[in-house]
């Protein structure tokens, strides 16, 4: 894959990361927590409408994890246009051991919370970096 198209695919990725960590700072809200509590019904598949009204306690998790997805997902864009633009493989590697590292303890955690479905859910997200890092891009051309 060319530096700018890996570049531009890696930035996208990141704003998807960024959004959904916003999506579940909404779930900390009850009168729109909706979008939320949708995407946990998916988790704890099958779907089924549940869960209603989140816990204080769940909003509270939905709130750290919100913060910290998109506050991740700030330092992606930003290794990706600072690190990444100059030197391809010390970025590809952080890149792949922060998502790594991300995949491995979600799944796993996921999986022990009775919730598989978000497992299955986690190799798109890893998708979305993994396929544009899954070889050295071919041209480093300056930053993007």
């Amino acid at each position: 894959m060319q530096y700018q198209t890996t570049t531009n695919w890696l930035k996208c990725a990141t704003a998807f990361v960024i959004g959904f960590g916003v999506l579940c700072l909404v779930g900390t809200v009850p009168a729109i927590s909706g979008p939320a509590r949708f995407m946990l019904d998916r988790a704890y598949w099958p779907v089924n409408g549940m869960p209603g009204e989140l816990t204080p306690q769940a909003r509270l998790l939905w709130a750290i994890s919100g913060g910290m997805l998109a506050g991740w997902g700030v330092l992606l864009w930003q290794v990706i246009t600072h690190i990444y633009a100059h030197n391809p493989a010390l970025g590809r590697s952080m890149i792949l051991a922060s998502i790594g590292t991300w995949f491995v303890l979600d799944s796993t955690g996921s999986i022990a919370a009775g919730a598989p479905m978000n497992a299955l859910f986690n190799v798109g997200f890893l998708a979305l970096y993994a396929v544009p890092l899954w070889r050295p891009v071919r041209e480093a051309s300056g930053p993007a």
